[in-house]
């Protein structure tokens, strides 16, 4: 049994043993302690610095400054007072410094930024004196959402830096401007965005990503750029490139080796009699062309490794001209490699009409699955008898019908469309013209089909490829939102379609 005075001994010697322990975490490297703040917000961080002497050198060399964690309406009141030992919130006061500016002037010597992102509102002098003395600590992943009162000038050390590898520029309008030569610049830069750039006046930005310029670059975005009409892309080491919300835009130049994604959306201007577009990029895996006029000349060529492809218009009008139905047709024989296409609306409808018999395409003889947003009715099964007939071995249908608010309304079940022994028009036609893509028939294997409201286009061309399907297996129908989900008309619906003519024993059907 342990005694009083042997107790006490014990518990003194524990509380010894417990002054003297070591601190382990704080004696840890400082890459590691880096990597363990990293997973803080920057505010917290700042707060560590109040600990000791080594977690305040911490502070003052932590590479990764990511100011986005701070209220960007409170960024120029909340200062670190790291020179008092202590954070403090303050009011706001022209006279002091904002907590970024206030963290890179107690920057130790020879302490390298590796990440410096920021939102705010600052003036030309503060956002200038900013971006030197990011640039000094050899910063290597520089992002800027800021608004200015005019115009802002980037400084030229920006092009000249050498350590940095990433740029984002996004300033509120009424936008920045690039130094006048970039030559020699840009030498390390692998990703670069630009929002809001000011192109007008500015003829020596035209060529900015010639052949020669950024060497490195894997990675560009453009949104909103303003008096940017031409455009001519050809870095050599560009693998992504970015174009959004261009409207000014008339004619686009996209050559690339290395280029594998390409995305263009909002762009060209709808009322240019001379736009143009040129892509040559034989490593293009995925392109994503939406909400984009039709420019009066496309010439797409090379894409060998296309793999998905998204193509949309604008809606198309009476003033569109045979150059433009013959600009669609380009776009999509220039994409005849592709494994999967999706086309909105205005595709199918432009395949539709085809005044001026302008339109053919390519077939899509690598093509495994087509998806298509349509509207299902008369109008439009031109352009879907094209595409199947285009699509020879395809895999995978996916419809995705689109319909009018009137069209929407519930109705009441028109058991008759549902008849096996009925014949629509619609059916008619598919019947009459099924030699000419009896291919497409057979080698397609799953049907989608969603938004369902029972029309007569819809039950028709269930019926056909139900009838003619050879290899189908699966048929998945989908619902419309204005539609019932009742198990009991599902099944009698399903009742309706056993009746049918299946020219596939094993195909399965499913509503969902």
């Amino acid at each position: 049994m342990e005694t009083r005075s042997s107790k006490r001994k014990r518990l003194l010697q524990a509380k010894s043993e417990s002054q003297t322990a070591i601190d382990r975490i704080t004696h840890l490297p400082d890459d590691v302690l880096h990597r363990i703040l990293l997973l803080l917000p920057i505010k917290t961080v700042a707060q560590t610095s109040v600990l000791s002497k080594r977690w305040k050198l911490l502070w003052s060399s932590f590479p990764d400054l990511d100011f986005t964690t701070v209220d960007p309406h409170c960024i120029s009141c909340f200062c670190f007072n790291l020179c008092g030992g202590r954070p403090v919130s303050v009011f706001p006061n022209p006279k002091t410094l904002n907590c970024i500016s206030q963290t890179l002037g107690i920057r130790q010597r020879g302490a390298d930024i590796r990440v410096l992102r920021f939102q705010a509102r600052l003036g030309f002098s503060r956002l200038n004196g900013l971006i030197r003395s990011a640039i000094r600590h050899n910063v290597q992943e520089l992002d800027m959402d800021v608004s200015t009162d005019d115009y802002f000038n980037v400084p030229r050390c920006v092009v000249m830096s050498e350590s940095l590898k990433s740029l984002s520029l996004m300033f509120r309008p009424p936008g920045f401007r690039l130094p006048p030569s970039l030559k020699g610049g840009f030498q390390s830069l692998q990703s670069l965005s630009l929002s809001h750039m000011v192109f007008y006046k500015k003829p020596y930005l035209l060529d900015m990503f010639s052949g020669s310029s950024f060497p490195v670059l894997r990675k560009l975005t453009m949104d909103s750029c303003c008096g940017m009409k031409f455009l001519g892309v050809e870095c050599r080491a560009l693998e992504d490139l970015t174009i959004e919300n261009c409207f000014q835009l008339h004619g686009l130049t996209v050559s690339g080796p290395r280029l594998e994604k390409l995305r263009v959306v909002s762009c060209f201007e709808s009322s240019s009699d001379k736009s143009w577009v040129k892509i040559i990029a034989p490593k293009l895996r995925v392109i994503h062309w939406e909400h984009n006029a039709i420019t009066e000349k496309s010439c797409l060529e090379n894409l060998a490794s296309m793999e998905e492809a998204f193509i949309g218009f604008f809606a198309i009008d009476e003033a569109t001209t045979a150059e433009q139905y013959k600009s669609v047709s380009n776009v999509l024989s220039g994409l005849s490699q592709a494994h999967c296409l999706t086309l909105q609306a205005q595709c199918i409808q432009i395949l539709s009409i085809n005044h001026y018999s302008t339109i053919s395409i390519h077939p899509f003889h690598n093509l495994k699955t087509l998806k298509l947003h349509t509207i299902l009715d008369k109008n439009n099964i031109g352009g879907l008898l094209c595409l199947f007939r285009s699509s020879p071995t395809l895999h995978t249908l996916i419809l995705k019908i689109i319909t009018h608010f009137k069209a929407e309304k519930r109705k009441a079940w028109n058991k008759e469309l549902w008849n096996h022994q009925s014949s629509s028009k619609e059916e008619q036609y598919w019947e009459s013209r099924s030699q000419t893509f009896r291919s497409f028939l057979q080698h397609l294997k799953v049907v989608k089909m969603e938004g369902l409201v029972e029309s007569e286009s819809e039950i028709g061309l269930i019926k056909f490829l139900l009838k003619h399907g050879m290899a189908l297996q699966e048929m998945i129908l989908c619902s419309g939102h204005c539609n019932s989900r009742d198990p009991v008309r599902r099944n009698e619906i399903r009742s309706q379609m056993m009746g049918f003519s299946w020219a596939s024993s094993s195909a399965e059907l499913a509503f969902r």
